[in-house]
């Protein structure tokens, strides 16, 4: 019996294109439009979280209140306040860099980008492992290195200059002359891969920064636990600045906390994009109840002839039903397709723009959960449409015109 169910329903379906196709337009569109936005979020979602466990949970960032890297702050971070970290109970290395915007000359063209200042000692490590930074071509800076640079992988592709930079060539840093020893892989941010990276004393003294740093990132003994020590770091930097609780001119952070505010964030900017797209699905679900609506009408006298050689309530009421439910399931298969081929597509255009870092990611509970969310839209629509055609009568149903 629930064979012929579906074979009634396929046979409806068949019987009227057109009408079927308008009917599932609303519930694919729907659909695509929420399986976009959600692989799309959970591809960049991931591989936010993939950078940020690859840098590690143990480490904390110290930087000056308010501005953005030190820039624009009213205070500044400096070499005392790097020896009173690095002395800190359960600190086991900390180190400190600079980062400004500087206009940058080749040839004839002048540019402004991010240039880095980073240590050359061992605690450049801890630098590079918390901004992802690897060495594609050439060699890493070293002790000694004075008037270097390694180059975002965007200056190699010609997107900086007109003219590609490679690895030992020459180029100016607010008129300073630095030769290019290496360069750097793809990161998949714009900023970082326009990057400049200098040694610090080179880029203390070019843009005349004193002690300064725009952010100290310390490493956490292992074992210890990241919470208590940052909170313990912020009563050691309040009595070294001399300020009291809550009137910091410093702010410490920890990269689990980076990602908590940042998962809130994007849960709140993901929820809305899937609100409105489910305005779609909400239209899908009241054009599939009025076209079964419309069904139960033009198929009266189906209805009479089917309870006339012993059909029952329940019978019509699961005919159109599954019907419903199909059409709605019809709808989600093609707009999962859609939804996928959409997300491939910003894919690849992220990619052309230089922001690798954003995929699409397909887990299986999304495909799932699209398909069953779109069959129970298609079905919920129908129960009133079938709960009217089920309460029809014989004798009714068989005289409609």
């Amino acid at each position: 019996m629930i064979k012929d169910y579906f074979v009634f329903a396929f046979k409806s379906f068949k019987s009227r294109k057109v009408r079927t196709f308008l009917t599932m337009l609303g519930i694919f569109i729907g659909i695509a439009a929420v399986v976009s936005l959600i692989s799309v979020g959970q591809g960049l979602q991931k591989a936010i979280t993939e950078q940020f466990e690859a840098m590690g949970t143990n480490k904390i960032m110290v930087m000056p209140k308010g501005g953005f890297f030190g820039i624009g702050a009213s205070a500044v971070i400096d070499e005392d306040d790097l020896k009173v970290i690095k002395s800190s109970r359960g600190i086991s290395e900390a180190g400190g860099f600079l980062q400004r915007v500087g206009k940058i000359s080749y040839g004839n063209e002048n540019k402004y980008t991010w240039v880095a200042g980073m240590p050359v000692d061992d605690t450049k490590d801890i630098i590079f492992d918390t901004s992802s930074f690897k060495i594609d071509e050439g060699r890493d800076l070293k002790k000694g290195d004075s008037y270097k640079a390694i180059a975002g992988v965007r200056f190699s592709k010609g997107e900086i200059f007109d003219k590609e930079v490679h690895v030992g060539d020459r180029l100016e840093i607010e008129g300073y002359k630095v030769d290019i020893i290496g360069r750097l892989e793809p990161i998949g941010n714009p900023d970082d891969d326009s990057t400049l990276i200098i040694p610090i004393d080179t880029a203390k003294e070019i843009f005349d920064a004193g002690d300064e740093f725009s952010v100290i990132i310390a490493e956490v003994v292992e074992g210890e636990n990241v919470g208590n020590i940052a909170e313990s770091l912020k009563r050691t930097m309040r009595r070294h600045r001399d300020v009291e609780e809550g009137e910091e001119d410093f702010s410490i952070t920890t990269f689990e906390e980076f990602m908590d505010t940042f998962s809130s964030v994007f849960a709140i900017v993901q929820g809305v994009l899937i609100g409105i797209a489910a305005i779609s699905l909400l239209v899908g679900g009241i054009g599939i109840m009025n076209t079964m609506y419309t069904a139960v009408l033009q198929r009266t006298n189906e209805i009479g002839v089917m309870k006339a050689i012993g059909a029952r309530n329940s019978d019509i009421l699961y005919l159109f039903l599954i019907e419903s439910g199909f059409l709605g399931l019809a709808g989600g298969a093609v707009g999962v397709l859609i939804g996928m081929g959409m997300s491939k597509l910003v894919e690849i255009a992220a990619a052309q723009a230089n922001f690798g870092i954003l995929k699409a990611y397909f887990p299986w509970y999304l495909i799932v959960g699209a398909l069953v969310f779109s069959f129970l839209v298609g079905s919920i629509a129908g129960v009133w449409p079938a709960m009217q055609a089920s309460k029809l009568k014989p004798v009714d149903a068989l005289r409609y015109e």
